[in-house]
């Protein structure tokens, strides 16, 4: 046999000896429970296998996970509303101010950085509203409360003695007290956040502020407004709440109705001839609380509404739109 066919018939047998062993070591591979890389193999001269090495792929780069977009930080306040004596404000702090004062009190925050805040009858005309920041920082600004002129009538006659009987102060003690409790409770409501609505459509019949003058010794101002719709009509909250008082039977407030909205602010409805809420509930705004009367120290039937956040004295007529 020539020599030439001899070698090609000896390569052949040992290709085919080559492959078959391969096509082995494929099915042990694929006996596991994973598929196995494909192999590499060499051969020496003779034939035989002298290495086996895994020929590894690339594995391809796991897709990251898309990262949503952080908002920046508040740098500095934002706020609107009524910047005057018996006014508020509602407005978002810087987006890391560990506190928040205005004049020096303290505010409630709420998570999103929102809060409320107001100025007495009385209020200084300038106040600052203060964001303490991380680290003792301190970033202000200076509120410019505009003044409003009152209506004040002088008269030439001496201020009477109010409630000097020690009779008349053991039955208004209690009642007092529990006026200050109500107003101190912390219910969580959020009307606070509210455009405010009329809890009755009449005639304005006492306006915020109003005050009188005896002899040059001031007696109190008029805390809320009067609205005269007619006895017996029925009036309803101005924002969502939570009844912290209503009770009847008060020597000056009558029929008498508290709402907490929250955040230091709350309602009071004074010489209702009826009472439609419970102490505890929660109402929304412009549902039914309760109907107009005379009951109390009131000389005629109406709704008195007084507005108040902590200790200052607020003008409802700054919370609410024209009336329709």
């Amino acid at each position: 046999m020539p020599a030439i066919k001899v070698l090609s018939q000896m390569l052949g047998r040992t290709l085919g000896q080559s492959l078959a062993m391969f096509g082995l070591f494929g099915l042990l591979a694929c006996s596991g429970s994973q598929a196995a890389a494909p192999e590499a193999v060499s051969l020496l001269d003779n034939g035989q296998i002298v290495a086996v090495q895994p020929v590894l792929s690339a594995a391809p780069n796991p897709p990251q996970p898309l990262q949503p977009p952080q908002p920046p930080k508040r740098a500095r306040f934002t706020f609107d509303g009524e910047l005057t004596q018996g006014g508020f404000i509602r407005g978002v702090a810087p987006g890391n101010a560990a506190r928040v004062t205005l004049g020096g009190q303290t505010l409630e925050v709420a998570e999103d950085g929102s809060f409320f805040a107001a100025f007495d009858r009385d209020s200084p005309s300038s106040l600052a509203l203060t964001a303490v920041l991380p680290g003792g920082a301190t970033q202000s600004e200076t509120l410019i409360i505009s003044p409003r002129e009152w209506q004040i009538s002088r008269v030439n006659v001496a201020k009477r003695a109010s409630g000097s009987s020690e009779a008349w102060w053991r039955k208004r003690k209690p009642e007092y007290e529990a006026i200050i409790a109500a107003r101190a409770k912390e219910t969580g409501a959020d009307g606070w956040k509210q455009d405010f609505i009329w809890p009755v459509q009449g005639r304005i019949s006492g306006k915020f502020g109003r005050q009188r003058i005896y002899k040059g010794e001031p007696g109190s101002y008029h805390s809320g407004i009067d609205i005269a719709p007619g006895n017996g009509a029925p009036f309803v909250a101005p924002a969502d709440g939570v009844v912290v008082l209503a009770r009847k039977g008060f020597s000056l407030e009558g029929g008498l109705i508290i709402i907490d909205h929250g955040h230091g602010l709350n309602s009071a409805f004074l010489h209702a001839s009826k009472i439609a809420v419970k102490e505890g509930e929660s109402v929304k705004q412009g549902q039914y609380i309760g109907n107009v009367g005379s009951t109390g120290r009131a000389t005629g039937p109406h709704l008195h509404w007084s507005l108040k956040w902590n200790t200052a004295r607020l003008d409802p007529l700054l919370f609410v739109g024209p009336m329709n």
